[in-house]
């Protein structure tokens, strides 16, 4: 499996490459079909007293779906070691899920003859409520005509290609790359929707069931 291996404000040394290169091993023993892994080490310099720290961000590429993970502590090694460590979890958890799928399900179940999905709670939600899950951002809100002094929220913005699966597919997705929710096109509905992690359940989905914009924005 290749590495590639990126620094950005720090200076990557042979030691380092050649840690990396036994880390390596251990992530190719978990997933054979990674074909490479990309090490992203990122330097920060706070001018607040706080201390510096070193951010490792590892990606794994090849024949299935991407898998991520990052660590950040103030020695880039350390951050380096809890990296791998999250991201061999992730995989090993990934690799039972799919040994132990007959036996054990877990979360989302789509019952064909009844049409419904068991072990997760499905709920329409409106435009903001998805945007805002999905993005994990505070949406702008406007300041008051009295208001003196007032500094907007910025918002990140990301635009993905959209994907089509099954729920399912998507929890096992959001399960690769540790994120608490994933955006994706159901299979079933063609409705834009995210699956997230939620207290009480395993899971949960929301969807837009709409497909036209309403009346005053589309004229």
């Amino acid at each position: 499996m290749e590495t590639s291996i990126v620094g950005v404000g720090v200076g990557i040394t042979d030691r380092f490459r050649s840690v990396v290169e036994e880390k390596a091993i251990r992530i190719e023993h978990l997933a054979p079909r990674a074909q490479r892994v990309d090490v992203k080490v990122t330097h920060r310099t706070y001018h607040n007293g706080r201390m510096e720290d070193e951010t490792v961000e590892l990606t794994v590429n090849g024949k299935g779906p991407i898998v991520r993970a990052e660590a950040t502590d103030g020695d880039k090694f350390t951050a380096l070691d809890l990296a791998v460590d999250k991201l061999c979890e992730q995989l090993r958890r990934a690799k039972d899920k799919r040994v132990d799928a007959r036996n054990h399900p877990r979360g989302a179940k789509f019952e064909k003859e009844k049409g419904t999905l068991e072990g997760i709670d499905v709920e329409p939600a409106s435009v903001e409520v998805l945007r805002a899950l999905a993005t994990g951002e505070v949406p702008i809100i406007s300041a008051a005509d009295d208001e003196e002094e007032y500094t907007p929220v910025v918002i990140r913005t990301k635009e993905f290609d959209p994907e089509w699966m099954t729920v399912e597919e998507a929890v096992d997705r959001m399960e690769l790359v540790g994120h608490d929710f994933f955006l994706f096109v159901d299979a079933r509905t063609d409705h834009p929707s995210v699956v997230y992690r939620r207290k009480g359940w395993d899971y949960g989905v929301i969807s837009l069931t709409t497909q036209a914009a309403p009346a005053e924005l589309a004229s």
